[in-house]
């Protein structure tokens, strides 16, 4: 007989005359949530504590003397509730009547436009008109700090940056000053958001236009973005994201929840670091070097002649810690076949981890790669300094097979690979240290495919791809994938999935099992930093 002891204790209610059972404890809000009725509120957010004091969330409970908010209310055995009842719309219409007494109709050139629950609200269930004659008060812009902007005008206190920076951050630098109609939100003196490595959380939780970002003001509409499900790519940590793109560049980064990785939120670097996706100067078809000089080819005639060149020598590879899990694992499988070799990567590191103190398991991680893990638990070995140069000495001067993957030489002199008997190059952009490449092969951004990366923690996470390809790039596995089946015959994996279950390490985990939280792999054996290769 099943043991029933560990199994959660449930109440049965009633939400708009739908029966609803949900785990004791639940509060009214989300067992509406549950049953598919989106109750209106402001000052609750998920990641923070609940001081039920926008009243926008009341609900009718039969038999309950007055409205009770729903944010704070738990659930109770047969209760009965109504949030679409007369009482329950008349209050909120009433609530949403006095936060727009003082609010600017400034929806045209308000960035939130768009992700703006005051708008929502007031179009759902708010009055046709406004009964208000008195002139609106006027606090004008402030500079918080940071990346933060305070619209004061739209503020409809529902404090949630100052309890963000009480109670996760820990950093208590927002506090509400006065009384009455003047409350504000304002910093402590001259002592602003600067310096904190968090702060771009609260223009996320703000539910109306107040806090903005400096570096998206003005610069898109809300409804033009497309989102797409991704994973931070600016360090270890594996923040769950998502990209926001429009007009083939990501405009901006924004958390997108995981209890067990990030919570609800990310670290300013993170997302503040992207405009490198969008860098121009882009590889965008093969390149052949014929003497002197490079033409361009198609894929055909590139993997072709490239595998007319494999026999040429013992392999050395370098790779880039912030490929995919599908990439690195190609990398492999084509090294392990051309008769195995050296195959290392480099990383910068930061020199201290940054952690959020109110949710611990987020930091800002010391590897400034998202997929060192992944490069670990595939066997590859990390070389050269923590600023992520270095460390190629050997491999620069290799007189067998040099294949470099992902990583732009930046740091290398225009003599890399220059006595290779065969050197290949695979990137986004070309560099001096690519000028000696036999063939120079573009690749996607991890923002243009879809892959996993594993995270400091060793749980695999899955990203999709947001932008098109520029031109001919593929991603890294399509290609070294390619080159091995015009190599042996063999049959290439075509769709990432197939990429991913090709690495052993990963086991029996499918793309399918992973979801959209992630799923923890057997811990790898970690590698010190090393010397150069090949010395």
């Amino acid at each position: 007989m099943a043991d029933h002891a560990d199994l959660p204790e449930t109440v049965t209610l009633t939400i708009d005359g739908q029966q609803v059972t949900v785990p004791k404890g639940t509060s009214i809000l989300h067992a509406a949530e549950q049953a598919g009725t989106q109750v209106p509120h402001y000052c609750y957010h998920a990641g923070l504590s609940a001081p039920a004091m926008c009243r926008l969330c009341l609900v009718e409970v039969e038999k309950a003397p007055k409205l009770l908010p729903s944010c704070v209310t738990q659930v109770a055995e047969g209760q009965v509730v109504h949030t679409q009842s007369d009482k329950s719309l008349t209050m909120r219409r009433g609530v949403l009547e006095f936060y727009l007494h003082n609010h600017p109709l400034d929806c045209p050139i308000c960035d939130q436009s768009g992700e703006c629950k005051l708008q929502d609200y007031a179009h759902e269930e708010g009055r046709p008109h406004g009964r208000v004659r008195e002139p609106k008060r006027v606090f004008g812009r402030d500079d918080f700090g940071g990346d933060v902007l305070f619209y004061g005008d739209r503020c409809v206190m529902c404090t949630r940056c100052v309890r963000f920076m009480n109670e996760v951050e820990q950093d208590p630098r927002l506090a509400v000053v006065e009384r009455g109609d003047r409350s504000i939100i304002d910093t402590f003196f001259d002592e602003g958001l600067e310096g904190t490595n968090f702060h771009g959380n609260v223009v996320d939780i703000c539910p109306v236009g107040a806090l903005l970002s400096k570096d998206f003001l003005f610069k898109q509409r809300a409804w033009d973005l497309s989102h797409t499900d991704s994973v931070c790519p600016n360090c270890s940590q594996g923040c769950n994201i998502e990209l926001h793109t429009r007009d083939n560049l990501v405009q901006r980064l924004r958390p997108r929840p995981n209890l067990d990785v990030n919570g609800h939120w990310m670290c300013d670097e993170g997302r503040l670091d992207y405009e490198w996706i969008n860098r121009g100067g882009r590889l965008e078809v093969p390149l052949v070097r014929d003497g002197k000089e490079f033409h361009a080819t198609d894929w055909k005639e590139a993997l072709v002649g490239l595998v007319r060149e494999l026999g040429a020598g013992p392999v050395r590879a370098l790779v880039s810690p912030r490929l995919s899990n599908e990439d690195l694992g190609a990398a492999r499988a084509l090294v392990d076949q051309l008769g195995g070799g050296d195959l290392v990567y480099r990383s910068r590191r930061a020199p201290e981890e940054l952690v959020l103190k109110g949710f611990p398991k987020l930091a800002r991680r010391r590897d400034l790669a998202p997929n060192v893990n992944g490069a670990d638990l595939l066997g590859m070995s990390r070389v050269g300094d923590n600023d992520g140069t270095g460390g190629l000495e050997g491999l620069a001067s290799h007189d067998g097979i040099v294949l470099v993957v992902g990583d732009d030489l930046e740091d290398q002199p225009p003599t890399f690979g220059k006595e290779a008997a065969l050197y290949v190059f695979l990137g986004t952009h070309s560099s001096e240290a690519a000028s000696h490449a036999h063939f120079t092969l573009p690749l996607t951004t991890f923002a243009e495919q879809e892959g996993t990366f594993t995270n400091h923690e060793n749980r695999v996470q899955r990203f999709w791809s947001g932008l098109p390809a520029p031109g001919a790039a593929r991603p890294a596995w399509l290609i070294l994938w390619a080159l091995l089946a015009e190599h042996t015959g063999q049959t290439q994996p075509t769709r990432p999935e197939e990429a991913f279950v090709t690495v052993s390490e990963f086991g029996d985990v499918t793309y399918e099992t992973l979801g959209k939280q992630g799923v923890i792999v057997t811990p790898p054996t970690r590698q010190e930093p090393a010397g150069a290769i090949g010395d």
